[in-house]
């Protein structure tokens, strides 16, 4: 943990990200939590991305073949599942720092944050299934990332205002 802080802390530190996060508007957008949460979300795209790149392989189907579309949702969920695991841990721990480890509010953190990225999931699969069929026929490693884009924007929000929300804000 304090590996990672203080990793952050010497990337704040760099001459040319000092005086870039001086600037007032810059100061207000890129603080330790924006950033961290950027680093973590980059982790989280990977393993959300490898896992869907095993899954599609283990599946052994290929672009074209029947059922490919039901795959490729079906390896987007899965993905997703290692993906939502991982962001939790890092968001509550090192991004949005939450110390508070009662069950009862773990449960209700859980709860918001599975269900908030349920809507991000949806939006996922719909995405894929969308593009990645006959008539659009986008790569689905393409399409992947493109989503993961989008879907790490609205997640922070989601977790920035309703699920680690600091009693301070």
């Amino acid at each position: 943990m304090s590996f990672i802080k203080n990793t952050i802390s010497k990337i704040m530190d760099i001459g040319i990200v000092k005086k870039t996060l001086n600037i007032p508007i810059v100061k207000k957008l890129l603080n330790r939590e924006t950033v961290s949460y950027l680093i973590f979300g980059v982790l989280t795209t990977i393993v959300n991305y490898v896992v869907y790149i095993l899954a599609m392989l283990f599946c052994g189907v290929s672009e074209g073949e029947d059922g490919f579309l039901f795959y490729v949702s079906a390896s987007t969920v899965i993905a997703w599942i290692f993906a939502v695991a991982f962001a939790y841990i890092t968001n509550k721990l090192y991004v949005f720092e939450s110390k508070n480890f009662e069950l009862k509010l773990i449960i209700k953190e859980i709860s918001a944050f599975v269900g908030a990225r349920l809507f991000s999931l949806g939006c996922e699969v719909v995405w894929m299934t969308v593009v990645v069929s006959p008539s659009i026929g986008m790569n689905d490693k393409i399409a992947k990332i493109l989503a993961n884009v989008f879907i790490v924007i609205i997640n922070y929000f989601f977790s920035k205002m309703f699920i680690f929300k600091n009693k301070k804000r």
